[in-house]
């Protein structure tokens, strides 16, 4: 793996180098979405079941049994305060990308959600927006660069993160950025954010545990599951398929980006 892994992150490289430039240019003018090809674009296949491997025994020795002891069906108050509170944290990054995405109306949705949940929703811990008529419409900086003509690049497998391509790898790498509030929370209420985080990847394990195991554990080919799960999937939320067969993310939860 070793001998492979310098080009498959210099591929990584090329993409955001182009992933710049494409962006600087999709402000300036309209560029035509890219339409994924027919066949799965998989060069680094050797490598990405490696990391598959690794994945798939992180998951069997460490999350699958934490979450089975400590987070039950994943459904209870608590741990549906900690998915809201989550996912309200990464609102201002969504009001970000719609920005960028020249999606100013979602820009709008998605920043009053995110003030009648810090405020009414006492920090995001409960969801009053969607009551409201302010359902989640999330998105990422991966979907910024396909509104901005950038093609899905090859598919790739993250360590812990999952299934992924070189276009939402880069876009993984700059929502971190982007999001205000990996900007503005410093140590060491960061610590505590982050660790909101990591439990309720914990959650979202007991949550979707029967979905799972059923791809990690029950597939003949859990890798080929997984990624074709997963294409199918990003490409349906991005409105390039009209099929929602499979609109969950396997990896979503466990692994999500």
């Amino acid at each position: 793996m070793t001998d492979v892994t310098p080009s498959l992150f210099s591929q990584i490289a090329v993409f955001a180098t182009r992933g710049l430039a494409i962006g600087g240019l999709g402000l300036l003018v309209a560029c035509a979405k890219p339409v994924p090809s027919a066949e799965i674009n998989d060069p680094f296949e050797k490598e990405n079941r490696s990391m598959h491997a690794f994945n798939v025994g992180l998951d069997r020795k460490f999350l699958k049994p934490v979450a089975e002891k400590v987070a039950g069906d994943g459904t209870g108050p608590a741990s549906m305060g900690l998915k809201h509170f989550v996912d309200n944290l990464d609102a201002p990054k969504d009001v970000v990308n719609n920005v960028l995405q020249l999606r100013l109306g979602r820009a709008v949705h998605n920043g009053l959600r995110f003030a009648i949940n810090t405020t009414i929703g006492l920090g995001g811990i409960f969801d009053p927006a969607t009551a409201m008529g302010a359902p989640a419409k999330p998105t990422d900086f991966g979907e910024t660069l396909y509104i901005w003509g950038l093609g899905e690049g090859h598919y790739l497998e993250l360590p812990v993160l999952g299934p992924s391509t070189s276009r939402d790898a880069l876009g993984t790498v700059v929502d971190y950025a982007l999001n205000p509030v990996s900007v503005f929370v410093k140590a060491p209420e960061s610590y505590a954010l982050t660790a909101a985080k990591l439990a309720d990847k914990v959650e979202s394990r007991a949550r979707h545990a029967d979905i799972v195991d059923s791809i990690l554990y029950d597939s003949a080919d859990s890798y080929t599951q997984a990624r074709l799960l997963y294409l199918q999937n990003r490409r349906y939320t991005l409105g390039q398929t009209t099929t929602d067969a499979n609109t969950i993310d396997v990896y979503e939860d466990p692994y999500g980006q």
